[in-house]
């Protein structure tokens, strides 16, 4: 099972560098071990493209690597992963990142606007959380980012980045396609200086019950035409 996991994991941070969503050795995606009492990452100073199964690296929740290796110790991601896990027992993957657009629109004052039907899946499900410098204090920041996620699957750090979760990998990665659209889509609006439209409080309501109502299990099915699509990406993380 947790091999299985280790093979999604990887796909994950092979399409993140194929989407150019990676920012060189920093930022990190990470899935719940199937015992529940850990996760696996990469380790810290790996590009996204390099990672494989077999060099992911597994961490309890206090931080300490039980399986692999780790050159650098990576505290910011550790306690990002393992605070969220231990407090939300039904997230069983998390990914950090911090793109060009999601960055814009989390330093945004409106933060993310119902500008379009990407947006529509996050209306009135997005956390903010206030920057604090590197999160090393997981008594503090660890906490207070727990609590600024609250219920939600999505916090967006302000002038940082955001945290997408999700109870696997592929609902993770749906909520991470869908966010990075609309905050790109936001910024062109927003670049053209022109006036715009949005659905009423009514529209914006309804339309997000039917898109994430609209099926069960969220993303599992356009994970696996990902699979499907980028086959030899999936493969190569089978054979390393």
């Amino acid at each position: 099972m947790n091999q299985h996991l280790r093979y999604e994991l990887a796909f994950a941070y092979r399409m993140f560098a194929k989407n150019r969503w990676d920012d060189l050795t920093y930022t990190h995606l990470s899935v719940r071990s199937h015992e529940g009492d850990a996760y696996f990452i990469m380790p810290f100073g790996l590009l996204f493209d390099e990672v494989t199964p077999d060099n992911l690296i597994k961490v309890d929740f206090s931080g300490q690597v039980i399986e692999g290796q780790e050159q650098i110790y990576n505290p910011t991601g550790y306690i990002t992963h393992a605070s969220i896990y231990q407090a939300r027992q039904d997230i069983n993957a998390i990914f950090h990142s911090h793109t060009i657009c999601n960055v814009a629109v989390s330093s945004m004052k409106q933060g993310l606007l119902p500008l379009s039907q990407w947006a529509l899946h996050f209306y009135n499900r997005i956390g903010y959380h206030d920057y604090d410098s590197l999160v090393l204090d997981q008594m503090r920041q660890g906490e207070q980012l727990v609590n600024d996620l609250g219920q939600y699957d999505i916090v967006m750090m302000r002038n940082h980045g955001v945290v997408v979760c999700g109870q696997d990998i592929a609902q993770a990665y749906y909520h991470q396609h869908h966010l990075e659209q609309a905050c790109e889509m936001q910024c062109c609006l927003l670049s053209t200086k022109t006036e715009y439209v949005m659905p009423d409080q009514e529209v914006c309501q309804r339309s997000n019950q039917a898109l994430l109502g609209f099926e069960t299990h969220n993303g599992h099915r356009d994970w696996q035409a990902l699979k499907r699509r980028h086959q030899a990406i999936f493969e190569s993380c089978l054979e390393n």
